[in-house]
This record gives C-alpha cells, structure tokens and sequence, in this order.
C-alpha cells in the first residue's frame, strides 16, 4: 500500500517540504502555511499537482510531458540540461526568475562554444514558454531572453587524421560504427537508430520514415558506398532485429557510451603525442587536477559515487 504524502521538515534550506507524484515541492519556511498550501495541493486533481510558484517543479511537469510526447533523444537532450539548471537553482521561484539566471548559469561554463551556450539557454526558455501555454502563469519570465544565433562548424578532418584516429580504437564494434558514420556522413543519432528493417537492401540505402526522421516532415534517406553497405550487412547478420550498432556486451551503443568510448580515445592518442614531445605530468599538476573532477559517474543510467 503506497504512503501517504506528508510535510517533512529540511533543515538544509530551512523550508518545509512534500513528494507528490514524485515531484518534491518547497512548501516554504512557515509550517502553518505550509500545511495549508499542502492541503490545497492534495485537493486537485493528480494531473494538475504542480506547484508553479517554484522553477524545479515546472522543470519535472515539462520533462514528463515531454518524455510522453516526444522521441527519446528529445528528452535526453533536454534532461541533460534543464536538471543542471535545477541543480544550479534548487529553490528560485517563477516570480524571482529573470534572464540574468539564466545568463549567469550558462556563464557558469566558461568552456563552453557558441553552440552550446545557445542551447543551454534555449532548453529553458522553452520549458517556461510551454508552462505558460500549459497556462501554470500568465507571462514566461525569460521571454525577454537573448539566445545567440548558431554557430557553424568549419573544422574538417582530413582522411590522413582520420586513419590516424581510427588507428587507435582497439574495439571492432566502435570501428564499425566511427566508419559508416564517417562514410555516409549521417547524423550521429541515425547511426544510433538504424536497424535491420530500416535498411533497403535493394537500393543499398537506409530509409527513415517521415515519423522517425528529424522534424518528421519527410523521409530521411541515407545512401551507403562500398564500405558502408559491407559494415551494415555485417551486422544485420549479427542483430537481425532491434538497433545494429551494439558494445561488445552486445547492448546497443548510447550518447553516453560513445562520450565514454571517445573519451579512452584521446587518453590514448594523448599519451602517444605526450611521449613524442617528451611532456610529462607532475604530481603537483594530478594534485591540482582532482579536485576538479566530479565525485560521481553515470552507470547504467544512474548516477554513482567513484
């Protein structure tokens, strides 16, 4: 039998606290207030238990709705930057928000290319445009927000450094799919994508259709040369059914596998041009580094301590 929903007590933000639904909602400091707006949320009905006064909690109604409504990657893409916004202003109100948080978060991130930074910002205008559509509030705080234009990628591998990098992948399974993605030149999530019933075998060419394709306005279609066509009959062999591209655990590859598996990439290639130069690390360097590193990893999809 599940619990009940009760107020509990955070000494931490110093502020009285319920989970509804999943979704944790600041209460405020004032434990008669507090039990009184508890009241009136228990009261509605389970769809519209949403406390708009707090960012975080919008942020939870617009990652639910949009994992219901929209593809995967989608929501991936915006998880991964929304629930660091919500990390970054655990308890800021909607009436408190301004574009200045929004600008300051992204500043956060001194590293970060034009793109990025675009996107970032772009992520959260968006979850407050559609809580107001959704009508939670009348007016989105950050419409008032600049987002800069995107920024095009001119860098350009040439074959030579690509067969250099593809020198150093000692994994067959991430060969194969660093190749066909550079022969075709499809888009990375497409790779991800594929499997053995998107592929036309008489035309040597992989088909999406309208629904599976990007804007899912018309059919995606990409055509496969020589080398790509050898690697994906290679696999449709292998995984007849489900994606084709897979670990050597034979799970299908993930964004975060593949940031993994690039990562060990430039370790290697690193240590290579590190011994060529004649470079080392000393131990005050490796001292000064740690503590930048976080203290926990994804595993499995969940986050765990190191």
């Amino acid at each position: 039998m599940a619990r009940r929903p009760k107020p509990w007590f955070r000494k931490s933000r110093d502020a009285w606290f319920v989970t509804i639904g999943g979704v944790q909602t600041n209460l405020g400091p004032d434990k008669k207030l507090a039990y009184e707006q508890f009241y009136e949320l228990m009261g509605q009905p389970p769809s519209s238990r949403i406390d708009p006064r707090h960012v975080v909690t919008v942020i939870n109604a617009f990652l639910d709705w949009v994992k219901q409504n929209r593809s995967p990657e989608t929501f991936e893409w915006y998880r991964y930057r929304l629930e660091r916004f919500a990390a970054k202003h655990p308890d800021l109100r909607v009436s408190d928000l301004k574009p200045f948080h929004a600008q300051q978060w992204v500043d956060s991130y001194p590293d970060f290319a034009v793109t990025s930074r675009r996107n970032y910002l772009r992520s959260i205008k968006r979850c407050l445009a559609w809580a107001v559509k959704q009508g939670y509030f009348d007016n989105n705080p950050l419409a008032n927000l600049e987002v800069p234009a995107a920024e095009n990628r001119e860098v350009v591998i040439e074959p030579e450094e690509f067969e250099k990098l593809l020198s150093f992948c000692r994994d067959e399974n991430f060969s194969d799919l660093v190749v066909l993605t550079w022969e075709t030149g499809c888009r990375p999530q497409e790779s991800l994508r594929v499997d053995a019933r998107l592929v036309d075998v008489v035309h040597h060419r992989w088909v999406f259709q309208r629904k599976g394709s990007k804007g899912k306005k018309k059919p995606r279609i990409v055509y496969l040369n020589d080398k790509a066509w050898e690697i994906t009959q290679k696999l449709m062999q292998r995984n007849p059914t489900g994606p084709l591209f897979r670990n050597t655990n034979g799970v299908p590859w993930t964004t975060d596998a593949i940031n993994c598996a690039f990562d060990r990439l430039q370790v290697r290639m690193g240590r290579v041009e590190m011994a060529a130069r004649k470079m080392a690390v000393d131990d005050a360097a490796i001292s000064a580094f740690i503590p930048t590193l976080k203290p926990s990893r994804k595993r499995r999809g969940r986050n765990v301590q190191k």
